[in-house]
């Protein structure tokens, strides 16, 4: 069973995922089941563990190649329980980079959960208590989002809050193409799209620049 998921994970990204680090997002899978009887950090209809290694894991961890490597931190906007930005700072755990993940949840419960799986694997991150639309002027490397906010909602914040970025990653679901559309009428956005591995239906945004257009 253990090289099964060691050939998954590894085959994700350029990264050679060691042993040691699949191990490292098997222990987070099982931190999510139990406490995930307490508060609600997944649907509770994915129980099983190989449902959540794939619509959850695997799912976050596909954007990695896109993560600026060389900032000194990266934001995930609402990151819940911890996806993606709990599984991309165990793999600048893996690859020794000193890169500050700042996880931005309003949430006490699942700050304090965040809080319990950094301390037990050792991650380089910042778990920041607070409303993310009430902080201005944030300099950071990548921002990424999951299932946080729809992607206009995304787009203004990032436009009225971040003063610095280098790119901007988002996870867009069976009507990202509709709203991508959509949005193109209010943004000039250079972007690039990639196929999710997860779901066919879905698919990455990678953003490098945004600019609002004068209407």
């Amino acid at each position: 069973m253990e090289s099964i998921f060691l050939k998954l994970y590894s085959d994700i990204s350029k990264f050679n995922v060691s042993r040691e680090t699949c191990l490292e997002f098997e222990a987070f899978i099982s931190m999510i089941e139990e406490r995930n009887k307490k508060i609600n950090l997944i649907s509770r209809k994915i129980v099983e563990k190989s449902s959540i290694r794939h619509r959850h894991i695997i799912d976050s961890l596909q954007i990695i190649d896109f993560v600026d490597l060389n900032s000194n931190t990266t934001t995930d906007l609402g990151t819940g329980g911890g996806m993606p930005g709990v599984l991309i700072a165990i793999m600048m755990k893996k690859i020794q980079n000193k890169m500050k993940i700042n996880l931005y949840e309003k949430s006490f419960n699942k700050c304090i959960f965040l809080q319990d799986v950094s301390k037990k694997l050792k991650l380089n991150t910042e778990i920041i208590q607070k409303d993310i639309f009430s902080i201005k002027n944030i300099c950071t490397g990548t921002i990424m989002s999951r299932a946080f906010k729809p992607l206009p909602v995304i787009l203004n914040l990032i436009n009225d809050n971040f003063y610095k970025y280098k790119n901007i990653i988002l996870f867009m679901g069976s009507s990202g193409k509709k709203i991508l559309t959509n949005s193109l009428k209010e943004w000039d956005l250079d972007y690039e799209e990639k196929e999710s591995l997860t779901n066919k239906d879905s698919f990455l945004l990678n953003i490098k620049k945004i600019i609002k257009k004068k209407i």
